[in-house]
């Protein structure tokens, strides 16, 4: 009997505003889309909150025995600045400044993109499609809509009527915004605009003579709106109503309430079941922001290089302090919580170890392992209370502690389902990892100084994929390299 048939999944949804039964379009099987990034510079730590909160709901849905279509997308085209209507590609702007084709630049960061959420220990999606593989499905979706009259052509362009729209449907029901209070506060339309509404937007933009990025149509050369590839996406590969769709609470609106009116349009039918959103991440009790120096990346956080903490901090540990937060809370950043992080951290992967030195007794076990359990599973099925299981960790933390003081027992068959329980809550779900502490053995630097030697070959070749897969794969361990102008040393983080 699968687990999730003895468990209670609770969601928060955020079209209802309320937690609800989690129950699956399809028995045994979830659906999931999240919306991804655009690849146009490094990974926001921000981002990865979001990616991580994801990854760890997908991994307890399977534990809980579903079998998951997770689908995170790669926005790679079509994304104008400030989520305008108007203005510059972000991904043709990058290249313009850097000299390098759109396409290049799609490839580096989306290597970053990865390169990042591996340290991180974030499961591959079941599939990760890009916008600029499915233009065909875009353009369809645009005739349908236009068909069903709920699009207009202008000049190249074609725009979502969402007056037209909210005639008949509720645009604005996810962010519970109403469309005449919108239109209020919205400035009156100049005469260059060629929308209808100031609301309306692009399904499909026309392509100035100096845009990069651009597809035929029946419209002309263009490129399609950046709410529609999700649209396009989601459905293609969940179908046109599927169990959740997830993102970061920004892209509430207008993403994912555009998203909404546009499979309404086209397929008569709300597509979401449960839409979750992940918080935001501020440092130091402020917004993250480049122009106010108030920011750092996560490969900054990895190496110390930066002039916000004081020393650096593993994948795994930061992973840890995101889990101390439920995902719709947000989350202050700060040397300290992550100083705080590393300790609790340190202790529950030396309480796994010291667990398994133990030797047990035959003789009944002060812990009551049924129970705890219990509790975790509770903490889990209450919208991923991931706060609340790490609290049940540490009771569990504590036991081990009298266990190995020898002030307590506990019998073969508890201490084996105790193993197993910790090991799934906080490798399997939680998707912490061991790490490299200062107790390597003597053939480690060897080990070490083999890959460094690799790491150069294939610098010396101009296989950077490789030297920085190296360099990375290291860190995710506990091993930081340091390139200097003698050559390579590593230390221990």
């Amino acid at each position: 009997m699968p687990l999730y048939d003895s468990q209670e999944l609770k969601i928060y949804n955020s079209l209802s505003g309320e937690k609800e039964i989690f129950t699956p379009i399809h028995e045994g099987a979830v659906g999931m889309y999240v919306c991804g990034p655009t690849v146009y510079s490094h990974v926001h730590l921000g981002n990865c909150r979001t990616f991580m909160s994801f990854d760890m709901i997908f991994r307890y849905l399977k534990h809980l025995g579903y079998k998951v279509r997770y689908v995170r997308n790669i926005t790679d085209a079509g994304h104008l600045e400030n989520d305008a209507e108007e203005g510059e590609d972000k991904i043709a702007k990058k290249a313009r400044l850097e000299q390098m084709e759109p396409m290049e630049v799609v490839q580096k960061y989306t290597v970053d993109f990865h390169n990042i959420l591996d340290l991180f220990n974030l499961l591959p999606p079941s599939i990760e499609p890009t916008a600029t593989g499915h233009i065909i499905e875009q353009i369809e979706i645009i005739k349908q809509i236009i068909d069903k009259g709920y699009a207009y052509e202008v000049n190249g362009s074609v725009y979502f009527d969402v007056q037209g729209f909210n005639k008949t449907h509720a645009y604005g029901k996810l962010s519970g915004r109403k469309l005449e209070d919108m239109i209020s506060n919205t400035r009156v339309l100049t005469a260059q605009d060629e929308k209808k509404s100031p609301q309306d937007f692009a399904l499909w933009k026309k392509a100035e003579p100096q845009h990069i990025m651009r597809w035929p149509s029946q419209w002309g050369d263009g490129f399609p709106g950046w709410h529609l590839e999700c649209t396009a996406m989601s459905t293609k590969y969940l179908g046109t109503s599927f169990d959740i769709h997830g993102g970061g609470m920004d892209l509430k609106f207008p993403h994912h309430e555009c998203e909404i009116a546009q499979a309404e349009a086209t397929n008569g039918e709300s597509p979401v079941h449960y839409w979750m959103h992940a918080n935001m991440l501020t440092l130091n009790g402020k917004k993250m922001s480049k122009s106010t120096d108030n920011n750092i990346l996560p490969g900054e956080i990895f190496t110390g290089e930066n002039n916000i903490l004081s020393k650096p901090f593993s994948p795994s540990v930061v992973r840890f302090f995101m889990m101390q937060a439920h995902y719709t809370s947000i989350l202050d950043l700060s040397n300290d919580a992550l100083l705080a992080s590393e300790k609790g951290h340190q202790r529950l992967m030396e309480a796994l170890q010291n667990l398994a030195d133990i030797e047990p007794q035959q003789c009944p076990s002060h812990f009551n392992i049924d129970a705890w359990e219990k509790k975790c599973y509770q903490a889990m099925n209450d919208d991923f209370n991931t706060p609340i299981l790490i609290a049940h960790l540490f009771e569990a933390v504590k036991e081990i502690n009298h266990l190995k003081d020898g002030s307590r027992q506990i019998n073969p068959s508890d201490k084996d389902k105790l193993s197993k329980l910790l090991q799934a809550f906080v490798f399997d779900i939680l998707g912490l990892k061991k790490e490299v502490s200062s107790n390597t053995n003597s053939q480690t630097p060897a080990l070490v100084e083999m890959l460094i030697k690799l790491r150069k070959e294939a610098r010396d070749n101009k296989d950077f994929a490789t030297s920085d897969s190296i360099r990375d794969q290291l860190l995710a361990l506990g091993i930081q390299l340091k390139d200097g102008p003698e050559g390579t040393t590593f230390s221990l983080t």
